[in-house]
């Protein structure tokens, strides 16, 4: 593997009650990743979560905003690193991964790589409902953007400095993976996945996911990146359906005229209604496209402008001083 003392690594953990796992899953990425930071970041819990991990060494931070997704928002704005790796605080995913995680990073083959834990178990596997759920995100997402993917909603991650500085997270709760995942998809980003080991949670450690109000809360993120991201694909099928409904109603209006029925005023209007709606929608998906199109375009230049302004600041170089690593365009 690559030297890992070149570059910084910093490892977020996002805890809520997690006292019966937190020491070991630190203890055991400071074994994997000795040169690395570990943060636990408590978010309100009410436990010995943040004593236990202090104990433990790790950097202890505060988010008082309730939800993973307001944890990983808050911890890329104060931490600087090289690379982060996200990982539950739960003991169910492996650290010795961690590694193996950052390698396709390091050579900057991948901008994220994701941990995928399908058919991947030690000894156990997640309930039937949250598998099925995972496969219905995973299906939906490849269809809707043409990927791959086979673990969308993976809680173990590691991407670059740029993906924390410049990716808008929306997301409050546990939907958060699947909102990045369709962020870095929707802007071109390399996404890889490796297989990793997945374990259950110890006896005492209670999961804070809940089946179907997450799943429920995954499908609608979905829905709404879908209209947001790919507005033509969305309204242009809406445009499709209401289209062809119309042209059917409004040839069947003229099919009744012409043999001798009568003109059914309800069934032309009903059908250029349709027709008109199509039109309609198809100009929407058209408009919020080319303003997509525009503000990639204005990210686009900023990303480039947050690049040159910590190159300048860093002297050309991000990584700390002492550290020998080379810097990363």
């Amino acid at each position: 593997m690559t030297s890992v003392p070149e570059r910084r690594i910093a490892v977020v953990i996002p805890c809520y009650n997690e006292q019966t796992t937190i020491a070991k899953v630190v203890t055991d990425f400071r074994a994997a990743l000795p040169h690395a930071t570990i943060y636990v970041v408590d978010n309100n819990s009410d436990d010995q979560t943040a004593e236990i991990a202090s104990r433990a060494g790790a950097t202890v931070l505060k988010e008082k905003r309730q939800g993973k997704g307001e944890v990983l928002k808050g911890f890329c704005q104060r931490v600087e690193a090289d690379y982060f790796i996200l990982v539950d605080g739960d003991d169910t995913y492996p650290a010795e991964e961690a590694g193996r995680l950052l390698e396709p990073l390091f050579r900057d083959d991948a901008d994220m790589v994701i941990g995928s834990r399908r058919n991947v178990y030690d000894g156990t596997a997640p309930p039937p409902w949250h598998h099925t759920g995972n496969e219905l995100v995973c299906f939906l997402v490849n269809r809707i953007f043409g990927s791959s993917l086979t673990d969308v909603m993976s809680g173990y991650r590691a991407f670059t400095w740029r993906i924390a500085r410049s990716l808008p997270i929306l997301s409050v709760g546990f939907d958060v993976e699947t909102e990045m995942t369709i962020q870095l998809l929707y802007r071109r980003y390399v996404l890889k996945e490796l297989p990793v080991g997945y374990r259950a949670r110890p006896p005492a450690s209670v999961s804070k996911l809940r089946t179907f109000r997450d799943g429920f809360r995954v499908l609608l993120k979905i829905v709404v990146l879908l209209v947001a991201y790919k507005p033509l694909t969305f309204f242009g099928t809406l445009s499709l359906v209401a289209g062809l409904s119309g042209s059917a109603l409004t040839g069947y209006g003229f099919y009744r005229y012409a043999a001798g029925a009568g003109s059914d005023l309800q069934v032309f209007g009903l059908g250029s209604a349709l027709l008109l709606t199509g039109i309609l929608f198809i100009s929407l998906g058209l408009t919020i496209s080319s303003v997509n199109w525009r503000v990639l375009e204005l990210e686009s230049h900023l990303v480039r402008l947050l690049v040159s302004r910590d190159h300048q600041v860093s002297g050309g170089d991000r990584l700390s001083p002492g550290r020998s690593g080379q810097p990363r365009d």
